[in-house]
């Protein structure tokens, strides 16, 4: 399933935070508002462009299941202004700013698709706020974080260094990631990489601001377990997608949420390790499915959003 990063079916929204930053989503409107929106929060050092795909998909015109679809870049992140003070690069600021977007938008009683940091994030939102939350997907994250995975991204925030064009991106982003991606298809790879770059004067530039490696020192002491968290999604529906060769989301720790959660449904991406990205087939149509089996009796209030 493919979507062109080119095809311009979104709109840019722009909104300042509580404390003032500049922040940038992608607002992806549907031909019809009676729907459950969907809330797209990314991972770590990830943006709002990793969601095109499934974001396209869900909000087609020609999808009988069409729906709104907001994407955020936390700030630091994609098109949001870079925070001055990087301890503000924590998981309850960025959840405020989803909030407050939420807010903006006049949606309520959402679904929540959440990659890896994204995840802890709608985790929290059932805590704090439960009736943002009407169902949550967490792709590729759980109560239970996998050391080795979680050093291996601080090092990627900490060290990925800059390419001079878009043909060395390319390079650089699959060489990085192909041996846990080996079900992604070759030419997949360019989209990928302008997903993870921002452009300027028509080379890549940083996607996020180097400064998020400071607030990602997490790595001392033992991991902190987040099953209270989680069993905060026991109310409401809640899907759990695993990379097949994930390192940080663990088969183990999967099969005991589904205990912790009689109705999770689960999903494994065949061919992706950490993060599954949300764009082949089987994962964007068994998203959607759950989506629409969740949604029984929900209905939408649709606010139009403005061109950023």
């Amino acid at each position: 399933m493919t979507a062109r990063a080119t095809d311009r079916n979104w709109n840019d929204v722009y909104f300042t935070s509580q404390d003032g930053l500049r922040l940038h989503a992608r607002y992806y409107p549907a031909a019809a508002g009676h729907r459950r929106p969907v809330l797209c929060l990314p991972g770590l050092a990830r943006n709002a462009r990793d969601f095109h795909v499934l974001a396209s998909h869900l909000s087609d015109p020609r999808n009988p299941a069409s729906r709104d679809v907001l994407a955020v870049d936390y700030r630091g992140r994609g098109l949001s202004a870079w925070d001055p003070n990087w301890r503000n690069y924590n998981i309850q600021i960025e959840m405020q700013d989803a909030l407050d977007l939420l807010t903006i938008a006049g949606f309520s009683d959402v679904a929540v698709v959440g990659t890896s940091r994204g995840g802890l994030a709608a985790m929290m939102m059932a805590c704090l706020r439960p009736g943002a939350v009407g169902a949550v997907v967490l792709n590729d994250i759980g109560p239970i974080i996998e050391r080795d995975g979680l050093v291996r991204l601080i090092a990627y925030v900490s060290r990925v260094p800059l390419p001079a064009t878009w043909d060395e991106a390319t390079t650089l982003v699959r060489d990085m990631h192909h041996r846990a991606f080996p079900g992604v298809p070759e030419e997949h790879w360019t989209e990928i990489a302008r997903q993870w770059f921002n452009e300027e004067n028509g080379r890549p530039a940083r996607g996020f601001d180097p400064e998020l490696s400071k607030s990602s020192s997490l790595t001392d002491g033992p991991m902190p377990e987040l099953w209270p968290q989680f069993r905060a999604l026991s109310r409401i529906p809640t899907m759990a997608i695993r990379g097949e060769f994930s390192d940080v989301l663990s088969q183990e720790t999967l099969s005991d949420m589904a205990i912790a959660h009689p109705r999770l449904e689960t999903h494994v991406t065949r061919g992706q390790g950490h993060a599954p990205l949300l764009r082949d087939r089987a994962t964007v149509l068994a998203l959607e499915e759950f989506l629409v089996r969740s949604e029984a009796g929900v209905t939408a209030t649709r606010v139009a959003l403005r061109h950023g």
